[in-house]
């Protein structure tokens, strides 16, 4: 499973770019993609249009909520980096990759490398 973040959702819309070809190759290898709801927030902010939503829609299995375990997880991650308040919408991220067993696929890869060492794998 892999879990995309809002990079990679962003990105993923442009045409011949590294993170679309990856995509397609994860979707047509038939691996399951995800996103968390903090991700897909920041990426509805967009500017994106309805098309755009729907076609990234369509590849994912699922958005993943943000409920309990993943916060609780998100909690732990974003002390472990001593609450790096920069941090805290990736931690809910992070949070919520690890908790779903999926690697992060991520461009902002600096920061999501603070996570790593408490748990996060990164695609």
């Amino acid at each position: 499973m892999i879990c995309l973040d809002t990079s990679y959702l962003i990105r993923g819309l442009v045409a011949a770019s590294s993170e679309a070809e990856e995509l397609l190759a994860w979707y047509r290898s038939g691996e399951d993609l995800v996103t968390p709801m903090p991700a897909w927030y920041e990426f509805l902010c967009g500017p994106v249009t309805a098309a755009q939503t729907s076609t990234l829609r369509a590849f994912l299995k699922e958005i993943i909520p943000f409920d309990q375990s993943q916060a609780t997880e998100a909690a732990r991650l974003f002390n472990a980096v001593n609450r790096r308040r920069g941090l805290r919408v990736d931690a809910m991220i992070a949070g919520t990759a690890t908790v779903a067993g999926a690697r992060l696929a991520t461009n902002n890869r600096v920061d999501f490398l603070n996570f790593a060492p408490h748990g996060l794998q990164l695609a």
